[in-house]
C-alpha cells in the first residue's frame, strides 16, 4: 500500500517505540506538539484512529469534530477517561489493553505493602542520618500471617493474590462481578460484602476501575469498617479513595499506613495534606509504567487499533455492544 493511502492515527503523545513501529507498518503516525483537546482536532481532520494517552480525555467534542474518525485507542487498561456512550453514538470503536501491565501494578501494590508494614521510608531517612538505635523499636511488621482484602479480582487483583500468597498471607476477595467459584480459581476466599472484607483484613488493596460505583468507595464509612491499625493500598484509580476521611484516619490512628500510587487529583498537589504524614508512602502513578508494561501496552493497543483499521473485530473492545453495528457498516 502506497503511504499516502495508508490511514492516518493520530498518537497523544510518546510512547513504547515497539507500539509506534507497528503502527506505522499499516498507518501513517502524527504526534502532535498541542496535546490540548484542540490541538487533538486540528490534527486529527483527516485521522482513522486517534490513540489516546494522559490528556487530553477522548470527550464526545472531541471524537465528533474528526469527520473520519473510526477507532479511539486508550493507551492503557482503564478507560474512564472515554466517554463510551458517545463513541457508541457516533460510531466509533473503543479499544485498550487489559492485562497488558497486570504484573507491573501487581508487584507495586507488594511493593507498597512491604514498603508500609516495614517503615522503609522513615528507616531510610534515619539511616542516612546516621540514627540507627530507635529503628529496632519501630514496631516492623511481617506480611506472613496476615489476612488480604483484595477489592476488584481481575486482571491485577488475581496477579496480587498469587503474590500474597507466597508470602504466606490468607487472601480475601470482594468482586460482585466475578461468581464464588471462579474467585476460589483465582486464589481467594470470595466474600459476598465488602464491609465482611474490611472488618476482618490487616491490609485492603483496591483494583478496581472508577466508576459511579466506585467512586469514594474508600469513605468515612467503609473506612470506619476497617480493623484498628489496618494498612491501605491504593493502585487502581484515585477517586475511589475519599482523601480527606483518609486522611482522618491516618492521623487518628484508625488506619496505621497507606500506600498510594493513585490520586484524587493528578498531579497530586504539593500541598496535600497525606503527603506530609511518614505512614503514607508516595507514588505518582507509575504502578504500570515498568518497561515490560510499557511495551506490551504499546503493542496490544496499536494492534488493536490496526485490527478496526482492516476490518477485523478487536480483541479488546471497550464497547463490545457496538461492533454488529460497526461490522453491517462496513
Amino acid at each position: 500500500m502506497a503511504t499516502d493511502q495508508k490511514p492516518l492515527v493520530v498518537v497523544g503523545g510518546a510512547i513504547h517505540p515497539a507500539g509506534l513501529e507497528l503502527l506505522k507498518t499499516e498507518a501513517r503516525v502524527v504526534i502532535p506538539e498541542d496535546l490540548s483537546e484542540e490541538g487533538v482536532i486540528a490534527a486529527a481532520q483527516e485521522a482513522e484512529a486517534i490513540l489516546f494517552r494522559i490528556k487530553p480525555p477522548c470527550t464526545e467534542r472531541l471524537m465528533a469534530s474528526c469527520p473520519k474518525l473510526k477507532v479511539v485507542g486508550r493507551y492503557g487498561v482503564g478507560l474512564d477517561t472515554v466517554d463510551l456512550a458517545a463513541a457508541t453514538r457516533l460510531g466509533i470503536a473503543v479499544v485498550h489493553a487489559p492485562g497488558s501491565n497486570s504484573d507491573s501494578v501487581a508487584e507495586h501494590a507488594i511493593m507498597l505493602m512491604l514498603t508500609a508494614t516495614k517503615h522503609l521510608i522513615p528507616i531510610d531517612r534515619a539511616t542516612r542520618k546516621g540514627e540507627w538505635r530507635g529503628q529496632r523499636l519501630r514496631g516492623i511488621g511481617e506480611l506472613k500471617g496476615m489476612t488480604l482484602g483484595i477489592i476488584g479480582v481481575g486482571n491485577i487483583g488475581r496477579r496480587v493474590a498469587h503474590l500474597a500468597h507466597g508470602f504466606g498471607m490468607r487472601v480475601l476477595g470482594y468482586d460482585p462481578y466475578v461468581p464464588a467459584d471462579e474467585l476460589r480459581q483465582r486464589e481467594v476466599e470470595p466474600v459476598s460484602e465488602l464491609a465482611t472484607l474490611l472488618g476482618q483484613s490487616d491490609m485492603v488493596t483496591c483494583h478496581t476501575p472508577h466508576t459511579p460505583e466506585t467512586h469514594h468507595m474508600m469513605n468515612e464509612k467503609t473506612i470506619a469498617q476497617m480493623k484498628d491499625g489496618a494498612v491501605f493500598i491504593n493502585t487502581s484509580r484515585g477517586k475511589v479513595q475519599d482523601e480527606r476521611a483518609l486522611f482522618e484516619a491516618l492521623t487518628r490512628g484508625k488506619l496505621s499506613a497507606a500506600g498510594l500510587d493513585v490520586w484524587e487529583e493528578e498531579p497530586v498537589p504539593a500541598d496535600s495534606p497525606l503527603l506530609n504524614l511518614e505512614n503514607v508512602v508516595a507514588t505518582c502513578h507509575v504502578a504500570g509504567v515498568s518497561e515490560n508494561a510499557n511495551r506490551n501496552i504499546a503493542t496490544q493497543v496499536a494492534s488493536e487499533i490496526l485490527r478496526v483499521l482492516r476490518g477485523e473485530k478487536p480483541k479488546a473492545l471497550g464497547n463490545p455492544d457496538f461492533w454488529p453495528r460497526l461490522s453491517h457498516l462496513r
